[in-house]
């Protein structure tokens, strides 16, 4: 589930697995469809 979030005075979408910020809540809703909830595959 995408939840939001204030940031810096924005709004943020964030994934509930992984925790995961979007500006874009259809990135977001994507990311998540895809999401194992594993640490970010970018960041190994």
């Amino acid at each position: 589930m995408v939840t939001t979030t204030e940031k810096d005075g924005e709004t943020w979408y964030q994934c509930e697995e992984c925790e995961m910020l979007f500006d874009n809540r259809s990135d977001a809703k994507q990311h998540e469809q895809n999401c194992d909830a594993e640490d970010p595959s970018y960041i190994q």
